[in-house]
């Protein structure tokens, strides 16, 4: 095991490694490739190979797949479930056939149903972070948030989150039940969070923030060039952010993020962690590959002096126009 710091996520008693492990791109979503073609023994060797660094915070949902990704992680901690900490999440409706009806359910039964299945399709009978993925427009959050507070009493789940809400709604819910942590998209490229008050709401009220997609959904990998690297299925496709005069904006953002980088004998996506980490944030970068889980696990050592971190914030300040992170249909889905 390395000696990867760990850090309380909000004040609830959750320990987590300083980085956590997305697992989203190990499985399609509704046919979908995320991220490219996923390989379930090569998913299952990076969560093996993420455990041994001391990476046992692994991040997933019942939307992947649908189902699929939670039953990989079964096979991959099984035998081992005690070692890990694991995040789900559930409110995209899906029905009896395992088919996504791209509902948004909060309901309180629905919130039974969903966990019973997660914990099943896991292997587990308890789960240490449900989160609710998106807000059911129709059920009022705290209904929805009652209900998982009951499950925590139960013991079925140990903490609870919400994922890509806004302040207000932070502060509803938290009433109902203190929220552990909340997840939304963060990078250099997304500070959303920062311009509309979500960060300083979770500070004050001691709930973890929780940064997914924090290599700018590989953006910053230099592995994209051009609009066409995109396989042609890969969803990224369909996000404003990669098409057009935004892509070619944006590259300029990764040519002066990397000159930093490179300055510093580091990548542009170790880079892109410290940074996060270093606002007390904690970043869970999707991957499927054991290299790339050994250089984000490395990142957590790096550190940024004041300099740095003053540059980088100039390359990217706060209110910078870089695109949508979703299209109109996704976008339609966070709580603003």
């Amino acid at each position: 095991m390395s000696n990867i710091q760990t850090t309380p996520l909000g004040s609830q008693g959750l320990i987590v490694p300083t980085i956590g492990l997305g697992c989203m791109g190990m499985s399609t979503i509704a046919g979908t490739d995320i991220y490219g073609k996923a390989d379930e023994q090569q998913a299952i060797a990076t969560i093996h190979r993420s455990l041994e660094l001391g990476g046992n915070f692994l991040d997933t949902a019942d939307l992947y797949g649908p189902l699929h990704n939670e039953r990989l992680i079964a096979k991959a901690i099984k035998g081992n479930r005690d070692k890990y900490i694991i995040a789900t999440k559930f409110g995209f409706e899906i029905d009896d056939n395992e088919q996504l009806t791209w509902r948004i359910n909060g309901q309180k039964d629905y919130v039974k149903k969903a966990v019973e299945r997660s914990l099943k399709n896991l292997g587990t009978d308890y789960i240490d972070l449900y989160y609710l993925h998106r807000v059911d427009p129709n059920t009022p959050i705290e209904e929805t948030v009652e209900a998982m507070a009951a499950l925590v009493k139960e013991g079925k789940v140990g903490y609870i989150g919400l994922s890509e809400v806004s302040a207000a709604t932070i502060k509803k819910a938290h009433q109902i039940h203190p929220l552990t942590a909340v997840q939304t998209e963060y990078s250099f490229f997304e500070r959303t969070a920062e311009e509309n008050g979500i960060t300083a709401t979770l500070e004050e009220l001691g709930i973890g923030f929780v940064a997914y997609s924090p290599i700018g959904r590989g953006f910053l990998s230099g592995e994209i060039k051009t609009p066409d690297d995109f396989p042609a299925d890969d969803f990224r496709r369909s996000i404003p952010r990669f098409q057009g005069e935004n892509f070619y904006k944006n590259m300029e953002l990764v040519h002066a993020i990397k000159e930093l980088a490179t300055a510093k004998g580091i990548t542009v996506s170790q880079l892109a962690i410290a940074w996060i980490i270093s606002k007390g944030f904690l970043p869970i970068p999707g991957t499927k590959r054991v290299n790339y889980v050994e250089e984000n696990i490395a990142a957590t050592e790096i550190k940024l002096t004041v300099a740095e971190l003053a540059a980088l914030e100039a390359i990217v300040p706060l209110g910078l126009a870089t695109g949508d992170r979703y299209d109109a249909n996704g976008m339609a889905m966070v709580n603003l």
